[in-house]
């Protein structure tokens, strides 16, 4: 559930920005090597280059392949839809120490920091702290919640080395992923056991990374039967409010987990688990100090939980397979005053792709998901009731059609899904993929997908008071108001028609394109009416201000992504993105401009990103990663835009010895990114960081 808290707003920059010795003598440093490698390009033309992804051409990496769009293996260059894929090397390369760092590589995907272990994360707008037309999936696992409708960002974590790739989908894909697939699907996809044996060890630290140490070992309990076991943990630093004070957020995690793989014969097992635990913080915004038992404000925050995960692959030949995953989840969440909850989830999911004539592939599958939640009452928030089991069961149909072998692919598709808040929901695709040539490729879609309530949109009652009088300042009153937004169990689902088209092209095997358009028509959005007011019976008297959550708001959305993809040399790879995205909405509720979810999110996402990307080896042992970022300014928080860079310097001593330097948002001491919608908690500066490591494997 996602409240608007302009009291956020409110707090101006009291200081300029302090110089630090230290990390503006690494940035100096950084440039002159960076100026050095300018100066003097020949001295690694003639080096060897041992690194899997700048030995392929860029026309072998447009052809791996993905998984996510049609839940069956594609080519990248053979698929209908608006994909990017992040390799390990990519994350490598980048010192991403998170998931939500490294998805700012893909275009059209908005990340945005809210403090040190919260991110606001969407794809083609709509951003906030809980997003809610964002599907993510961990090996196929979902990990949305129910409860807010969006995805805890500080619990989706494992060892950044065991990552293959993170599959980025933007556009709708509820056919293949169900509801809440509306503005895209990310799927983080791990390494199968046999491709992480032996031993690895990595740590280091610095100044917002204040410290990290991770371990796997990989084996083998019989010639089929690979293993993996891993555990990491790392404490970050503190953000800064912006009154100059710090914001309390130091986060500290602790994680582990294992994965089993066994073959045998056209049969597939896998058997993964992970657990972790998490302690945060962050301070109430003044605003909210009557929400507080603290006297100073301060939030601390425990989440822990753990999955397991089995799942069953049986290939009958290449078009033809079936699969079987089941999947426990459970987690327990607190940021006291504001809230806490237990959470657990049972799924099932199953699907059969065979051929049918000559010209026909098709995939069946089924889904159930059983959620069970329980919210104890807070000053924040009440939902009656406090516990709930609420279940999902679902299936799909989807077929390939060659209409002109290797030219012309045809897919039409629907999910058929009833869940226990709207009942029934049909979600139809039909996407066509025209490849005249080896070189290009053109697709277009038409797809329509929702997004279902949450319990908080239908049980919850919310004290927004505090926002309210920030808003309204503090009327000359006999008596104090209350304000209070109520869900509605008639809210209905968030619906979305979207058209899109895409081209891609291949002006060599060191050069290629990717560029797609888009108009989304969001209809029966989520807004909020005023009811009619009142006078409490109790002492003291209060005014109280009546909101009910409705289904009145409508959107439409438009805009444009490309990335590029160039190997100047075959020691240097270069990628860059650029995306744009316009909003506009409407609403017949007056109030629902001052909400960003709502009204205001034309002027919550930023409009214009751009990201440009340089890989370059110098040899075998030494490479010098530059990644540079552009995000438009956020007018409804009045955040500025601003520009950015990463860097990373790695050394190989010896063959299975990493060192590395890393630095973040060299080009100033902080900047602001956004802000929470929801929880009070104060607006913060995202600091320049630098840190160190060493990466030993045996």
């Amino acid at each position: 559930m996602k409240i608007f808290c302009p009291f956020t707003q409110l707090h101006p920059i009291h200081r300029k920005a302090k110089q630090q010795h230290g990390k503006t003598m690494t940035l100096r440093l950084a440039s002159l090597f960076l100026l050095g490698y300018l100066a003097n390009p020949a001295m690694a033309e003639n080096q060897s280059i041992n690194n899997q992804f700048l030995n392929l051409s860029i026309e072998e990496l447009m052809n791996v392949k993905v998984t996510t769009v049609s839940r069956n293996p594609q080519r990248l260059t053979q698929v209908a839809s608006a994909v990017f894929v992040i390799t390990q090397d990519d994350i490598r390369r980048s010192g991403a120490t998170s998931i939500p760092d490294a998805l700012r590589m893909a275009p059209g995907v908005q990340v945005e920091r809210v403090g040190t272990d919260k991110w606001a994360i969407s794809v083609r707008g709509f951003n906030g702290l809980y997003a809610n037309k964002l599907q993510v999936l961990m090996d196929g696992r979902s990990v949305y919640s129910p409860i807010f409708s969006g995805v805890l960002w500080e619990q989706q974590d494992t060892l950044m080395e065991d990552i293959e790739r993170i599959e980025v989908i933007r556009g709708p894909a509820a056919t293949s992923w169900g509801s809440n697939a509306v503005n895209g699907v990310i799927n983080i996809i791990t390494k199968k056991a046999a491709d992480t044996q032996g031993a690895l060890f990595t740590a280091g630290g610095g100044s917002f990374e204040n410290g990290f140490a991770g371990a796997r070992y990989g084996g083998m309990i019989n010639e089929d039967t690979p293993f993996r076991v891993y555990a990491k943990g790392f404490t970050r630093g503190q953000t800064q409010a912006l009154s100059g004070e710090s914001a309390n957020d130091q986060w500290h995690s602790a994680r582990g987990g294992f994965r089993i793989d066994h073959n045998r014969g056209i049969d597939q097992f896998t058997l993964q688990s992970d657990f972790f635990s998490n302690f945060d913080g962050s301070t109430l915004d003044k605003s909210a100090s009557n929400l507080s038992t603290s006297r100073s404000g301060d939030m601390r925050g425990h989440n822990e939980g753990g999955n397991i995960r089995f799942r069953w692959d049986r290939t009958f030949s290449e078009q033809s397979a079936f699969m079987l995953q089941a999947y426990y989840d459970r987690s327990r969440s607190q940021l006291l005053p504001i809230g806490k909850f237990d959470a657990e989830s049972f799924d099932v999911d199953m699907q059969y792709r065979f051929p049918l004539f000559e010209r026909h592939n098709l995939t069946w599958g089924a889904n159930y998901r059983l959620y069970h939640n329980k919210v104890p009452d807070t000053n924040l928030l009440t939902l009656s009731p406090r516990e709930q089991t609420n279940h999902l069961i679902g299936t799909f149909i989807r077929d390939d059609i060659t209409l002109i072998p290797d030219r012309l692919l045809f897919t039409v598709g629907s999910r058929f899904e009833h869940n226990d808040f709207t009942g029934m929901e049909i979600q139809p695709n039909a996407r066509l993929m025209w490849t005249p040539n080896t070189e290009n490729s053109i697709w277009m879609a038409v797809s329509r997908a929702v997004r279902t309530p949450s319990r908080a949109e239908n049980d919850a009652i919310i004290n927004i008071t505090p926002q309210l009088q920030s808003s309204i300042g503090s009327p000359l009153l006999p008596f104090p108001i209350s304000a209070l937004l109520n869900g509605s169990s008639g809210f209905n689902s968030e619906k979305l028609i979207a058209y899109e088209l895409g081209y891609r092209h291949q002006f060599s095997p060191q050069a290629s394109i990717d560029m797609t358009g888009f108009i989304n028509d969001y209809s029966q959005m989520r807004d909020s009416a005023l009811g009619a007011l009142s006078l409490s019976t109790g002492s003291p008297r209060q005014l109280i201000f009546p909101f009910t959550i409705s289904n009145q708001g409508s959107a439409l959305t438009y805009g444009f992504e490309t990335s590029v993809d160039w190997k100047p040399k075959d020691n240097w790879r270069l990628q860059s993105s650029y995306s744009f995205l316009h909003i506009d909405f409407s609403s017949k509720n007056f109030l629902t401009k001052s909400d960003p979810t709502g009204g205001g999110a034309e002027k919550v996402t930023p409009q214009h990103q751009l990201s440009v990307r340089s890989n370059y080896d110098f040899s075998e042992r030494l490479q010098f990663n530059l990644w540079l970022r552009y995000i438009s300014n956020i007018g409804f928080y009045h955040i500025p835009g601003y520009v950015t860079m990463d860097a990373k310097l790695a050394y190989k001593p010896a063959k299975n010895i990493e060192l590395f330097v890393v630095g973040q948002n060299l080009f100033s001491q902080n900047h602001r990114e956004t802000v929470s919608e929801f929880t009070p908690i104060v607006p913060v500066f995202i600091p320049r960081g630098v840190y160190a490591g060493v990466q030993w494997r045996f």
